[in-house]
């Protein structure tokens, strides 16, 4: 279990090499700010076609072997971004980095493959949460080591880091050869990283081509047919890499659709309180924080999630599965108003990372019990892995997002973006968890499915 906790506490670090770093990257390569954040945009896309590929793998037979390889493509991409010094060789890096965000699917379905049933539970809300918390961990320790030593040797730690737990997996995640083999839908892999990937360049892109422009249009386009073909597909394959089959599950539609709103609004509060602290004085607002203390502000996130998904179960079981995700979801509205309107300390960026994390430590730990409860043992990684690209699309639609609106209120190149942007980046992350709140609560009142329907 401790092995399975460090590694998707692992993808929690991993991935944390991204929004505090940002301003850093910035300038160590000498590009703007929305430039810079293509490195945690394409970690986070690499993460959504990376989860259903990898919980496949963990449903069939090469459980251990996708755990261990996959940790050792993140430790090469970990040294590959350390030597990078152009933002194209970091995107290569960081694009094998975030691979490894897949690797909570195959977590899940070994912790529920190996593990009693009434402690499987519990364990598998712990990882959903863990990855959260590894962000909160990653953030100061990269934040710290970038400070004192330098940019590069912070993705050298994520390499060390990935190799120590490969070796650990090795040694202890037992083998499960024996299964029933799975197939691997390898066009359909191509196919939904195509999608994506025009989804997000449409979105990052938006503000600078124009939303009208025929080039972000295009994008989005290819991106609409593109997905739909894929959606087709995997829904008339008898071994789909995604069982989109399973949305018609009421309790999996509903948990996928907290996450995907949720998520967007994560990321969003990340890079928008992050970059904002690190901000200059001089620009009007900001602290001229250093990486450490930008790290720092998410501490209260990562130790509060964990605490609060120790209360998940017995939460759920009196209130319902509906209900705690409605809170959560108000909860996080709550943190982005709050910080949007009272951001003249530092102080009140470490309140709206605390609030945040009540709200996700509900939230992403009752959403793995609610999905895996819905389906057959056998389909675990498939279900997480389809949770994981849900939670990932909206991870990264929402650094895309944030990337454009922050890039329509810069008044010219080389400048920070005003005040006013992040005001407004801060409201529309809050309407978006509003309006994951009225999603939850109008899924929440459809009875139940009847088994074998």
């Amino acid at each position: 279990m401790f092995v399975l906790m460090a590694v998707t506490m692992v993808v929690g670090i991993v991935s944390s090499l991204g929004a505090p770093l940002l301003p850093q990257i910035a300038r160590t390569m000498a590009i703007s700010l929305d430039s810079a954040q293509w490195s945690l945009t394409v970690a986070l896309l690499a993460g959504a076609v990376s989860a259903p590929t990898l919980g496949r793998l963990g449903d069939g037979r090469y459980r251990r072997e996708a755990i261990v390889g996959e940790l050792l493509i993140v430790c090469v991409g970990s040294v590959i971004a350390g030597f990078a010094t152009s933002l194209p060789v970091l995107i290569v890096g960081r694009t094998l980095q975030g691979t490894g965000l897949g690797l909570a699917p195959v977590a899940m379905a070994a912790a529920r493959a190996h593990l009693p049933a009434a402690r499987s539970r519990d364990v598998i809300a712990t990882l959903s949460v863990m990855a959260a918390a590894g962000v909160g961990a990653g953030y100061p320790i990269s934040g710290l080591i970038a400070d004192d030593v330098s940019l590069h040797a912070a993705f050298f730690f994520g390499g060390v880091l990935s190799g120590a737990v490969a070796i650990a997996a090795i040694l202890t995640v037992p083998s499960n050869r024996h299964s029933e083999p799975i197939p691997l839908d390898v066009r359909g892999v191509i196919t939904v990283a195509t999608g994506l990937t025009a989804l997000l360049i449409g979105i990052a892109q938006g503000q600078s081509w124009g939303w009208s422009s025929t080039r972000t249009l295009s994008a989005l386009a290819v991106a609409v047919v593109v997905l739909g073909i894929w959606v087709f597909t995997q829904l008339h394959r008898d071994q789909p890499l995604v069982d989109l089959r399973q949305f018609r599950h009421h309790a999996v539609l509903s948990a996928n659709a907290a996450a995907l709103t949720l998520g967007v609004t994560l990321y969003m509060y990340f890079t928008i309180i992050t970059e904002f602290i690190q901000a200059p004085a001089s620009a009007g607002y900001g602290f001229g924080a250093s990486t450490l203390v930008a790290g720092l502000v998410l501490v209260p996130f990562s130790i509060i999630s964990l605490l609060a998904s120790r209360f998940t179960s017995r939460v759920t079981v009196r209130f319902g599965a509906s209900w705690v995700l409605f809170v959560g979801a108000i909860l996080t509205a709550a943190s982005g108003a709050f910080f949007a309107l009272a951001h003249g300390a530092l102080w009140e960026a470490f309140v709206a990372t605390a609030i945040l994390g009540v709200a996700y430590g509900f939230s992403f730990a009752a959403i793995p019990g609610i999905v895996t409860q819905a389906v057959p043992e056998r389909d675990t990684g498939s279900a997480m892995g389809l949770y994981q690209v849900i939670r990932s699309i909206g991870f990264s639609v929402g650094s895309a997002l944030t990337a454009s609106i922050l890039a329509g209120y810069i008044a010219s190149p080389g400048h920070l973006p005003t005040r006013h942007g992040y005001i407004v980046a801060l409201w529309i992350g809050s309407s978006v968890a509003v309006a994951a709140s009225i999603i939850t609560s109008l899924l929440g009142r459809r009875p139940p499915a009847v088994a074998g329907a």
